[in-house]
């Protein structure tokens, strides 16, 4: 089984190599650590780094299939999906405000949200998902309040037989963990429903943890030992884990989901 150097700056290297023998006729440069510009975009490597470092025996395996799929998704982007065809794959994810550090926040179709994080959203294909960008709101005659409002609709009806596991704590705490792998775990604390799913099990308003696209745990408010318990999990999968989103805790109500940073 291949491995990636785990040294950032070799990997990026070696990144930049297979890069370069999958796609021969492409532009393809480094532009600092981590960082690639393919084609006369940047490229963060971020999140692949993490990916590889959960799974280094499958590092090339990983890499290949990353940009395979990044190659997939330039093709597919260039083309005018009409709205009829995308609407029902509308899906919202939620990204931290951060990734405007390297995105034109006028480009990227989104939202602001809650504990210094925005939604934005895709259009969900077989092997990978396609960004939506401000461009194609405006080519589409529609509202990014619109795509706001399917895409909810849709993860609804994604996985109507979302199953929950309960987790019991010694001190009396408890946690719901939802765990598809499918890239929208996170999101589902958009769900409408997720209150009267989870608020009868967690004993009413409970908090969310999503340190990652993939991660969701939902915990009792009480007791402090416990919340600081899973707190600290968080704090660790937040730097770990690919595709970072926040830290902090969202706080979920009768009325809706709140952020923590804040407070």
């Amino acid at each position: 089984m291949s491995q990636m150097p785990r040294e950032p700056e070799a990997f990026s290297e070696q990144v930049l190599r297979i890069l370069k023998r999958l796609n021969p006729e492409g532009e393809v440069d480094l532009a600092g650590p981590m960082d690639l510009v393919y084609n006369g975009r940047h490229l963060s490597l971020s999140n692949l780094y993490r990916m590889v470092c959960c799974d280094p025996e499958r590092g090339v395996e990983i890499v290949d299939e990353f940009l395979d799929r990044m190659a997939e998704g330039d093709s597919i982007g260039s083309v005018a999906m009409p709205l009829e065809l995308a609407r029902p794959r509308i899906m919202p994810r939620i990204q931290p405000e951060a990734i405007f550090e390297r995105l034109d926040r006028q480009q990227v179709a989104h939202v602001p949200y809650v504990n210094g994080t925005v939604i934005v959203f895709v259009i969900d294909m077989p092997r990978l998902t396609v960004s939506i960008t401000t461009e194609q709101v405006l080519r589409w005659g529609i509202t990014v309040e619109d795509l706001d409002l399917w895409s909810r609709e849709n993860l609804q009806g994604y996985t109507p037989d979302l199953k929950v596991q309960f987790i019991e704590g010694q001190d009396g705490g408890r946690a719901a963990v939802l765990s598809v792998q499918d890239g929208y775990d996170a999101a589902r604390l958009l769900l409408g429903t997720l209150y009267e799913r989870l608020a009868p099990e967690l004993r009413g308003d409970f908090f969310v943890a999503t340190p990652a696209r993939d991660l969701f745990l939902a915990m009792t408010s009480k007791p402090e030992s416990f919340v600081d318990r899973l707190r600290k999990r968080t704090n660790r999968d937040f730097r770990r884990l690919p595709y970072p989103i926040t830290d902090d805790l969202f706080v979920v109500t009768r009325d809706g989901v709140a952020g923590t940073q804040a407070a």
